[in-house]
């Protein structure tokens, strides 16, 4: 990444937080979270600008530490109807576990490529673990991308949520 843009993507988030496939950036707005981002590595700081940015760069270290870890931040409202309830059904996929994109369509009376743009519209990754959904011929993509760093980033997350609970 050039310079500039390591300047621009720093100034977009009130913290980026360390994770280890890279950073997760975090964006406030209104006392609220408004964004999750995964960043690939390189990019460092800001430190958190204020008390939330420190609590959800601290509940982000918790997760990496225990993927069991709940959650606990105030989140800017989101998505249209039909994503949030794609977010609740995801969100009840437990540590551990997948679903497939087309057992959560039946389940929500819709198609799996909705359920898939709704998956990768999620901006709460990790607080809304959009990375537990696969497709029935294997990963499937991982927010709006098919391959590269977030595919290999949804394969991490999988593979630390295992190592979890064995």
């Amino acid at each position: 990444m050039k310079p500039l843009d390591q300047q621009r993507v720093r100034a977009r988030f009130n913290a980026i937080q360390a994770a280890p496939f890279g950073a997760m950036g975090v964006r406030i707005e209104d006392d609220a979270i408004a964004e999750l981002v995964f960043l690939e590595p390189g990019l460092h700081g800001p430190t958190p600008s204020d008390a939330l940015a420190r609590e959800a760069c601290s509940q982000i270290a918790a997760f990496f530490k225990d993927p069991r870890h709940a959650f606990d931040l105030p989140l800017k409202p989101a998505g249209t109807d039909f994503q949030q309830r794609v977010w609740r059904a995801i969100s009840a996929v437990p540590c551990g576990s997948t679903r497939r994109y087309g057992d959560l369509a039946r389940e929500l009376g819709s198609a799996a490529r909705a359920v898939g743009q709704a998956c990768g519209a999620n901006v709460y990754p990790l607080v809304i673990p959009c990375h537990r959904v696969v497709s029935a011929r294997g990963l499937g993509g991982f927010a709006h991308h098919a391959g590269g760093f977030h595919t290999g980033v949804k394969r991490w997350l999988l593979a630390r949520e295992l190592r979890s609970i064995s």
